[in-house]
């Protein structure tokens, strides 16, 4: 299942920050799909140079689903202005209008669905809190976060005055058959971060994501992979990720079978994007019945033991 046609590049201005990404319509979308990249690399991260059965911009619009891949605020265009958008609310401001100003009067769907990876499920997550907007989205998809690390990573990343590229690298893209060759290691979607993502990503696990999990209202899937090398991804360390939202009406949790950290890059990326199309289709069929499907809480597509009510 691959699109006709290559995503186009889009840039828009948004109170005079521009705005870039990564644009796939569909003619008469059953939905839109927002995706938000991780640290250290831009909207093409979900179009996988050279390999495009791999590409969620690809293949969204030939299941009915439209497409946009932000670059995140301080990332492609708006890199010079990283120091302007440090503050949440700006940046999750900044990107709803940037959907908005991209879709213009285009066909929308069911609404709005987000998918996020790694550090940019700090933002889907502030998008999805915001009291008005949020409410509004069809659902949540998360990836490549948790709110404890491995050991391993725990020791590499907080190094002073900086992690080791060579570590990092290593922890992030092993193992190396996961991915196709010339991927490995990130160096064809590799992008500088702004300042503020260094700090910001230290006081996630403890400080934001808590006190803003709590405040969505609208299903979550939150994937693991199963070679996942930075967040713990073992049932206790998920459990702890799904006590958090206490507010969601429907929360599922999956392994991604023979995935590493970076999981739409992988060769297993199109049967996690299917899923992830699958789910933001169950959320639009929920929105226009107006109720959401039982359980309230699912472990790799089976009820959990204890039900939240």
């Amino acid at each position: 299942m691959l699109g006709n046609s290559e995503p186009a590049p889009v840039l828009v201005d948004v109170d005079g920050i521009p705005i870039s990404g990564l644009f796939a319509p569909a003619p008469e979308p059953r939905a839109v799909v927002l995706a938000l990249h991780g640290g250290a690399t831009t909207s093409a991260y979900f179009d996988c140079l050279g390999h495009p059965e791999l590409s969620l911009l690809r293949l969204g619009p030939a299941a009915g689903f439209t497409v946009i891949a932000l670059d995140r605020p301080g990332y492609g265009a708006s890199r010079p202005y990283g120091d302007e958008v440090a503050d949440g609310q700006r940046r999750v401001d900044l990107m709803y209008a940037a959907v908005d100003r991209i879709l213009g009067d285009l066909p929308r769907g069911a609404g709005l669905f987000v998918l996020a990876h790694s550090a940019g499920s700090e933002l889907a997550v502030r998008m999805a809190a915001d009291p008005e907007r949020g409410p509004r989205l069809l659902g949540v998809e998360l990836s490549g976060t948790g709110r404890e690390r491995q050991p391993l990573a725990e020791e590499i990343l907080t190094v002073r005055p900086r992690p080791d590229n060579a570590r990092v690298g290593k922890l992030l893209w092993q193992p190396g058959r996961l991915y196709p060759p010339e991927h490995v290691g990130g160096g064809l979607i590799g992008a500088a971060g702004p300042r503020y993502e260094g700090t910001l990503l230290n006081e996630w696990p403890e400080q934001h994501f808590p006190a803003l999990a709590a405040r969505i209202r609208v299903p979550v899937r939150f994937t693991a992979a199963d070679h996942e090398q930075v967040w713990r991804n073992d049932p206790e360390g998920l459990r702890e990720v799904a006590a958090l939202f206490s507010a969601a009406p429907r929360l599922i949790f999956e392994t991604q079978d023979d995935a590493g950290h970076n999981i739409s890059i992988g060769y297993t990326a199109t049967a996690y994007h299917l899923k992830v199309l699958a789910f933001a289709e169950e959320c639009a069929v929920a929105r226009r019945a107006g109720a959401y499907s039982d359980p309230a809480e699912q472990f790799d597509g089976a009820a959990a033991p204890e039900q939240r009510r």
